[in-house]
């Protein structure tokens, strides 16, 4: 699977643990930074995430900033992606039966290392259920009624 992975400076350190276990893992793994610990601002690197998810580069996505609350904002200002802010696993695996999610938001400041794997694996090994979650999904895609 081709997975995107961006962050801030506050997840640099989460960022390359995941990039590392994710290779091992087999996975294609899309960096799109930051390299550093310089300051940078998140709603950057949400929006390179869900470009990638939007135009095929990538198959989902990671997003990690301090808290997870503002890069998932800002990937989710692309239609095209779906991030959902998650802790734990079950709510990672829920984000994908339930709304198909394309991407997962956590907070590096707010996560330990071995619960964002986790996260990530329930992620990526869950399916979208389809069905009576289709319609919702669908109005996710949608102008919002007046």
């Amino acid at each position: 699977m081709r997975i995107a992975i961006a962050s801030d400076h506050a997840a640099v350190s989460l960022k390359a643990v995941l990039v590392a276990w994710l290779r091992e893992a087999g996975h294609d793994v899309l960096d799109l930074g930051p390299e550093g610990t310089a300051s940078v601002d998140y709603p950057d690197y949400g929006f390179k995430l869900a470009s990638a998810i939007a135009d095929g580069s990538a198959d989902r996505g990671i997003a990690l900033c301090g808290s997870g609350i503002g890069i998932s904002i800002a990937a989710n200002r692309n239609p095209n992606c779906r991030c959902a802010l998650v802790s734990e696993p079950l709510s990672a695996s829920l984000a994908r039966v339930h709304n198909d999610a394309n991407a997962i938001a956590m907070g590096a400041r707010l996560i330990g290392e071995e619960m964002a794997k986790g996260c990530v694996e329930a992620f990526l090994s869950a399916d979208f259920a389809g069905g009576r979650h289709q319609l919702r999904v669908d109005k996710l895609s949608t102008k919002v009624p007046a």
